[in-house]
């Protein structure tokens, strides 16, 4: 699997999961399926923006801004998982295509050096082996090491 593939993976399982740790029903209130799933994405993009706020110490004003791209993003892989529930290239390659728009948004946002640490997070938390600094790409067609 290649690196982009990777981290649209990430951002497909971090937009997934970020609920639920946080969104858990009762069971003396049973909410409509459709007051759900608003729940649970509104749930999700508070704990990504909560845990992105915290790890690269956000202004108030980058929360804000980052808040508003997570709702966008999730509400945006909602929408294709309802929508290409029964394609999953289609749906790999849009969720791709909203991860590919959320990065360059978030690049907008944040500094060099909240972005970098944003990166380094995301690759720790997909588990992409870092490369070595003076390593470089295997020739084509050579094995890598």
């Amino acid at each position: 699997m290649n690196k982009l593939a990777k981290i649209c993976v990430g951002l497909a399982l971090a937009l997934g999961s970020a609920a639920a740790a946080s969104a858990q029903p009762t069971a003396s209130t049973k909410p409509q399926p459709a007051e759900t799933a608003t729940d649970a994405a509104a749930a999700r993009v508070e704990a990504l923006t909560t845990s992105m706020s915290q790890a690269l110490r956000l202004t108030p004003a980058q929360t804000e801004r980052v808040r508003a791209i997570n709702t966008t993003a999730v509400r945006n892989v909602e929408a294709a998982r309802r929508r290409y529930r029964d394609e999953p290239q289609k749906l790999r390659s849009y969720v791709e295509s909203v991860g590919l728009a959320r990065l360059e948004r978030l690049k907008d946002v944040l500094t060099p050096a909240q972005f970098a640490r944003f990166q380094q997070k995301r690759e720790e938390k997909m588990g992409i082996p870092k490369m070595g600094s003076n390593q470089g790409n295997p020739v084509p067609g050579l094995p890598g090491e």
